[in-house]
């Protein structure tokens, strides 16, 4: 867990991706997105079944791997061993952290999704078992990979900044166009699914998000 957990705070470009595509295709997405400095990745496929989950989980246990990430698998505590993740994410209305953390084992990474301030506060205060390793912090702008789900804005970002100790990921719309702006309200770390997945050059798209992280020089 403790070489993980230093992982998870050294993170900064996590991509979240689908299984919807051809084993060798998702390969080498997944490989791109490595190189060009993603350090966390989720397997998030709401389509899937078991048995593509547990088909596509090689390639990105395989990828994280090669490049020294970390992989977590979406809101199924009870495949993370046997897809080989390193933890698990869950939303506010799936399983609670404290119980993901028990069927997904003690050694596992335990995300969990924030979309207002009470809900930070909650998971700040939370202690022991009920702690989550991470949160997300959005969705900044909407997104159709959240259907429904009205924006918490920048505001929401600057809140986090302020509040927040333990580590957490700006999530929801960034793109290269806005990347700036999250990093202005106070996100070190931010959650991308389009900005690299639609790409055409999901490589080159990664390593501007991640450059976009760094602190902006002074003078």
């Amino acid at each position: 867990m403790r070489s993980r957990s230093r992982k998870l705070d050294a993170a900064r470009l996590y991509f979240v991706c689908d299984a919807a595509r051809e084993l060798g295709q998702l390969e080498r997405l997944l490989d791109a997105a490595l190189r060009g400095g993603a350090d966390l990745i989720q397997l998030r496929d709401k389509e899937a079944d078991d048995d593509r989950l547990l088909e596509a989980s090689p390639i990105f246990r395989t990828a994280a791997d090669r490049h020294g990430a970390l992989y977590l698998l979406n809101d199924r505590p009870d495949l993370v061993e046997a897809c080989g993740a390193d933890g698990v994410h869950v939303g506010q209305a799936d399983t609670s952290v404290a119980s993901a953390r028990r069927v997904a084992g003690s050694r596992s990474i335990v995300g969990l999704s924030s979309h207002a301030p009470a809900q930070l506060d909650a998971a700040v205060a939370a202690r022991g078992d009920d702690r989550p390793d991470y949160l997300s912090v959005g969705p900044v702008w909407t997104t159709p990979t959240k259907p429904g789900r009205p924006a918490a804005g920048l505001d929401y970002v600057r809140y986090a900044a302020a509040r927040a100790d333990l580590p957490w990921f700006a999530i929801g719309g960034i793109d290269a166009t806005n990347v700036g702006e999250v990093r202005d309200a106070g996100a070190e770390r931010i959650v991308v699914v389009r900005a690299i997945a639609e790409d055409r050059d999901p490589e080159s798209a990664a390593e501007k998000l991640r450059s976009a992280l760094d602190p902006v020089p002074a003078g």
